[in-house]
């Protein structure tokens, strides 16, 4: 929905919100004026602000002061741009917990803050090939072994949210690549009924970067926009490393709660540096299939 500037509804100004005019950095004038304006218009996520110039106008700025509050309020995940459209309402971050053994989006499906909230997963690829240096010595297999790897698009109420790669030995899952209709739900759910392989354990390294133009395209995300990436490492109950994973979160999108535990140090720091996999001779991939997920787990 888009803001109408116009009409007889009232307009908020910038002096008669809370007396704001002429106290505090100029900049925060700004998001106090775009905080009343949610709040008395009662905007929702997806809604579109004023432009700059309409925000300058109404609390008396220059148009650098509005783009530096624009900054703050988007750095805190309250609000989204995009390049020639303008400026819109975000929605409230999701908290997930990704130390959570087992589980990718545990906080959703009722035990978040937003019980309605939907999830949907789409299968990008299932391919069959060799795992690069730093995987093999993860995973504590051959460098000639094969390893499966399965890429899923995880969307919330039909947004993209999360790019999630997993990287399993094929000799530990070796029917994995049958198993693509079944993939709409909980992975380690069906690891651990068709394979015995039980996350028992979890190591994970977070750090914030740029994505590729592919990770870009699949979040629907604009240019220079950061992504929260957790690479990490499940065992089972055996000590045996199952499954290579990597998870891509939109840095405005979402919140991450971490709950401190004793560090094996499995995963060599900052976290694989080649997360590739090598192709095999004339194999081709399982063609991707789209699904709806019936868990918000991994």
């Amino acid at each position: 929905m888009v803001l109408d500037l116009g009409g007889t509804r009232p307009t908020l100004t910038a002096r008669s919100h809370a007396g704001k005019t002429g106290s505090g950095l100029l900049y925060e004038q700004v998001v106090d004026y775009v905080e009343g304006l949610v709040a008395e218009r009662g905007l929702v996520p997806g809604d579109m602000l004023p432009t700059y110039a309409e925000l300058a106008a109404s609390v008396g700025v220059s148009l650098i002061t509005v783009r530096r509050a624009l900054d703050e309020l988007e750095r805190a995940g309250k609000v989204r741009r995009h390049q020639g459209l303008g400026t819109f309402l975000a929605r409230p971050r999701i908290v997930t917990e990704p130390t959570r053994a087992g589980s990718l989006l545990t906080t959703l499906g009722g035990e978040g803050d937003e019980p309605g909230q939907t999830l949907d997963t789409r299968v990008l690829e299932m391919l069959r090939g060799l795992p690069s240096p730093d995987v093999a010595r993860a995973l504590r297999i051959r460098a000639d072994a094969h390893v499966w790897r399965l890429r899923r698009l995880r969307m919330i109420d039909g947004q993209p949210a999360v790019v999630e790669t997993s990287i399993i030995p094929v000799a530990l899952a070796p029917d994995l690549d049958q198993q693509v209709s079944r993939l709409d739900g909980s992975l380690y759910d069906l690891l651990a009924a068709e394979c015995g392989l039980e996350d028992e354990y979890e190591e994970q390294y977070l750090e914030v970067v740029l994505p590729g133009p592919e990770e870009r395209r699949l979040l629907t995300i604009p240019p220079r926009t950061q992504v929260v990436r957790i690479r990490g490492l499940s065992m089972d109950k055996s000590g045996i490393p199952f499954d290579c994973f990597e998870q891509l979160y939109p840095a405005t999108e979402f919140a991450f709660a971490i709950s401190g535990s004793t560090a094996r140090h499995l995963l060599p720091t900052p976290g694989f540096q080649d997360w590739d996999l090598r192709a095999l001779p004339e194999r081709a991939a399982v063609p991707a299939r789209a699904a709806r997920a019936s868990r918000p787990s991994r």
